[in-house]
């Protein structure tokens, strides 16, 4: 039950008056001298009851021994001493010189004193009970890991109770969070798991790449312990972290965890309060895009696919309640040129983020006028209809550098028809290009899980093939951040961090299995690449803005020679054809304006 917050400072300042004229009286009481502090015992208090009604530190603003609680308490009962010291000189002095200001400093600390009890019994109060809860360290003791620690000690009914923390930051040896030491470094897990035994690790640093990720994990299971982690900062969308966060270990937390720095002014700046429209709202890019560019509070964000189920399923992750007869839900098809421009005549968004694209490369090598007619001229109808846009930010993928495959002439042409938009048209119109997304409908992630889920075996085409990785949010995170500081007509390109092999990936899902599951190897497919490229023959890795972002120029592609191909011409000639317009353009074509 709380205390009377007055009752504690009533008493604190009787106590500390009486222990005042006790040490200046060297040591004496009589009866006498204890009538004479009664009457400024009840000054006091009546004073630090005023004082205090006047700052609300009485009247239940503040919750007991709160720290907002104590900001207000301090200065009220110095200003109490203060009134005591003049009734005192006033009166002729009854109680002698000093003794109020003494007193209401051995008061002060007598409330304060009084409040750390309070809290130190309600933290031991909140703890989980150490028979039931399991015992953690926590890797990380930054703001990630100190909010966590928090979470878990004020949850008395909580299944984790953290016993120690490790950091490899050698100023915080020694270091106490809210009573948990801080045991030392990585090294110091083995150590550190033997000696307190626990039996689970969390990795509680949430802006961690996925190389550090890794190398805890391997100590955690090595010292025979359960290796948890918190979601990373893309997916905690600025979230504090807490204990209901902590999750097994994924694929995307192993090799697509990178680090990133957002400028949220910068974003808001051009999506708060804005009409913005997102094509593939759907698919995995699109439906992620939807969920980050909400948080910004646009006037009104319109969601546009050919997949009606999927624009449910990504509405309703937005509102749990909302109905597709929302005007927000947009079904239609870009191969419609009128209808999408009826949409954007009738809607009149101001900022479009184009992720509507068939991807599936091996498909795309059998059905090349597919791609034609989606990937290409689907983004010519909307770059022709988004003519009186603010800002166009076509999504592309490192296929297009250097491209060999269908999917990569296709975007490669999509990112040249955006620069071409972008010189006859005002606002600004751009690209933005990043490699593999773990977790993406249709990737190798997704592919290997239901392969493992069947059984096996995993197919990787070669063991030495690498891919650039990043999570879905992580990915679209830079999207959002890149588009903010896109200059016209370029394509910007996301760091991904180092090649992954894909054989890698496969040995960490199936780590991560429950039973044991080959890894067959099945050769490259056609256009397929051993390694992708992030920048184009030409192209320089120029980071003028973002430490995570590259701009490169990008030549101009006149839509009069995509309107000219057949989509249902022979697959063979069609891809020469796709080749040939994206053959290497002339110093001439190249946007006038520079990279950086």
């Amino acid at each position: 039950m709380r205390p009377s917050p007055l009752a504690v400072d009533g008493v604190a300042w009787a106590a500390g008056l009486t222990a005042a004229v006790f040490v200046r009286d060297e040591f004496t009481m009589d009866a006498a001298r204890l009538a004479r502090i009664i009457p400024f015992v009840l000054f006091a208090v009546a004073a630090q009851a005023g004082l205090g009604q006047l700052r609300h530190l009485y009247r239940g603003r503040y919750a007991f021994a709160s720290f907002e609680e104590i900001r207000a308490l301090w200065p009220t009962t110095l200003a109490t001493a203060a009134l005591l010291l003049v009734a005192d000189l006033l009166a002729g002095r009854p109680v002698p010189t000093g003794a109020p200001v003494l007193g209401g400093v051995i008061a002060l600390l007598g409330m304060l004193g009084a409040r750390y009890l309070h809290r130190t019994r309600r933290r031991h109060r909140n703890r989980p009970d150490a028979r039931t809860a399991g015992r953690v360290l926590l890797f990380g003791a930054g703001s990630a890991g100190q909010s966590l620690v928090r979470s878990m000690l004020s949850d008395p009914r909580g299944r984790y109770l953290p016993i120690g923390m490790i950091d490899d930051d050698p100023r915080k040896r020694r270091l106490h969070l809210s009573g948990v030491p801080v045991l030392g470094s990585r090294t110091d897990i083995p150590a550190a798991v033997a000696r307190t035994g626990a039996t689970t690790v969390v990795f509680a640093v949430a802006n961690a790449d996925a190389e550090l990720v890794r190398a805890i994990r391997e100590i955690t299971v090595a010292a025979g312990v359960r290796f948890m982690v918190v979601p990373s900062l893309s997916e905690l969308m600025d979230e504090k972290v807490d204990v209901l966060d902590i999750r097994e270990a994924r694929v995307t937390d192993l090799l697509g965890r990178h680090q990133i720095d957002t400028d949220l002014d910068s974003i808001a700046g051009y999506l708060t309060g804005k009409r913005v429209l997102v094509t593939g709202a759907g698919g995995s890019i699109g439906s992620e895009l939807c969920r980050q560019i909400h948080r910004f509070r646009p006037a009104e964000l319109m969601m546009l696919d050919r997949d009606e189920s999927a624009l449910q399923a990504v509405q309703l992750s937005l509102d749990p309640h909302a109905q597709l007869t929302d005007p927000s839900v947009i079904l239609a098809s870009l191969r419609d040129v009128a209808r999408v421009r009826e949409i954007f005549a009738g809607r009149r968004p101001e900022v479009v983020f184009h992720a509507a694209a068939l991807k599936h490369l091996p498909l795309l090598e059998r059905y090349p006028g597919e791609a034609v007619k989606t990937n290409i001229w689907g983004t010519l109808a909307v770059l022709s209809a988004a003519a009186g846009v603010e800002r166009f930010v076509n999504i592309s993928t490192d296929k297009a550098a250097n491209p060999t495959s269908v999917l990569g002439y296709s975007k490669r042409i999509t990112e040249r028809l955006t620069a071409y938009t972008a010189q006859v048209c005002p606002g600004t119109f751009l690209s933005v290009r990043f490699g593999n997304v773990l977790g993406s409908r249709g990737s190798v992630f997704t592919t290997f899980s239901a392969q493992i889920a069947d059984g096996g075996p995993i197919t990787v085409t070669h063991p030495d093939v690498t891919r650039y990785f990043m999570t879905i949010q992580e990915a679209v995170h830079l999207v959002v951040q890149a588009a903010a500081i896109g200059r016209d007509g370029e394509a910007l390109v996301l760091e991904m961090g180092k090649p992954v092999r894909i054989a890698e990936v496969a040995r960490q899902m199936v780590a991560l299995a429950p039973n044991p599951v080959e890894i067959r190897y099945t050769g490259l497919r056609p256009g397929e690449k051993l390694a992708e490229d992030l920048f184009g023959v030409g192209e320089t890795d120029c980071r003028p803005l973002h430490p995570l972002i590259s701009h490169v120029a990008v030549p101009p592609l006149d839509p009069a020679e995509v309107q000219r191909l057949s989509a249902d011409a022979a697959p063979e000639i069609l891809v020469g054809e796709l080749a040939r317009i994206c053959a290497a353009a002339t110093p001439e074509e190249v946007s006038h304006r520079p990279a950086a």
